[in-house]
């Protein structure tokens, strides 16, 4: 008797956890953002000025793949929300392609595969320039062609219109990382270490913005999500989730500078509705219960900053979704 009731007991439990799991499950929602999955690419010919060396490079943009870009032209988002950091240079009349971010096959897809590495510009086979280049996916848009490092960062429109409120974000990822941070930019190709290690590294953002009668762009901070990759995986991580924090999270113990509001000098940008590239000014944290116009999320296999980073850090990622709980 005392067995049967211990089966009995067992059975009934077995019933509870299943019946919990089930719920739990049925309550999380998944919606994959749109080309996430990374396995269509755009491909595009840049053919470098005969006086840099004329190579033939391919760069690769993650959207629908019968989009045809003519050689040597700016790309311009068509169908996809996500940019890279692979970009058309155009400085005077040198034209140069950078390539950070490539397709990579993953079983019958794709995955998306962020390098961390040094470009150099030759001129009649000297050296003239060495510099670091992060490779990165985010939400957004590359202004092209970059015509000069100076204001680089004033190229990248940052996020897109969205009003929803997810809970987490959703990927899977592989990564190299943790290698010994360098400053790489001017003639040396080794540049100057910085002391610090190099990470690769995630980010999503929920703002609040809008726009005032000059033109300029306020937001406030409505959700925030930031991981640093500290160790190598040789391995998939599948369905890795970030947690989105709503509010003020500056006294939080998770809490890091990374996470502060962009303000200052320290901003991202966007277009008016003139079309000109003005600075975002997050002025405040919101709440949970303020509305959410954009969102903006990114990739990156360095975090140091411009042209710093460890040549070889690398980041795979693949099926990016956003999740509801």
């Amino acid at each position: 008797m005392r067995q049967i009731l211990i089966h009995f007991f067992k059975k009934q439990l077995g019933l509870v956890l299943i019946t919990f799991l089930s719920s739990v499950q049925a309550q999380t929602r998944l919606e994959p953002i749109a080309f996430g999955n990374m396995n269509t690419w755009i491909t595009r010919n840049i053919v470098e000025s005969k006086i840099i060396g004329g190579r033939k490079i391919t760069l690769y943009e993650i959207g629908d793949s019968k989009i045809r870009v003519p050689q040597n032209t700016p790309y311009i988002n068509q169908s996809s929300p996500w940019a890279t950091s692979s970009v058309f240079v155009q400085v005077g009349r040198i034209a140069k392609g950078s390539v950070s971010v490539f397709p990579e096959k993953r079983g019958d897809g794709y995955a998306a595969k962020l390098l961390t590495h040094v470009e150099t510009v030759k001129v009649l086979s000297l050296i003239n320039i060495n510099a670091l280049a992060t490779g990165a996916i985010f939400l957004g848009q590359m202004i092209e062609p970059i015509t000069g490092t100076k204001d680089s960062e004033k190229n990248v429109i940052s996020g897109i219109s969205f009003t929803g409120k997810p809970s987490f974000l959703q990927f899977d990822y592989k990564a190299i990382t943790g290698g010994a941070a360098r400053k790489i930019k001017g003639s040396s190709k080794s540049g100057k270490l910085t002391g610090e290690p190099d990470y690769a590294e995630v980010q999503i953002i929920l703002q609040n913005r809008w726009e005032d009668a000059e033109g300029k762009i306020h937001a406030k901070r409505i959700g925030t999500g930031w991981e640093t990759f500290k160790n190598s995986t040789d391995n998939w991580q599948n369905q890795h989730r970030v947690k989105i924090y709503y509010g003020d999270i500056s006294n939080r113990n998770f809490y890091t500078n990374r996470m502060s509001l962009r303000a200052g000098n320290q901003v991202d940008y966007a277009k008016n509705s003139h079309g000109d590239i003005v600075p975002i000014q997050e002025e405040g944290w919101g709440s949970a219960k303020d509305k959410v116009t954009h969102l903006m999320i990114q990739f990156a296999s360095s975090n140091g900053g411009a042209y710093t980073g460890c040549p070889g850090n690398t980041l795979w990622i693949d099926n990016v979704a956003l999740g509801y709980q």
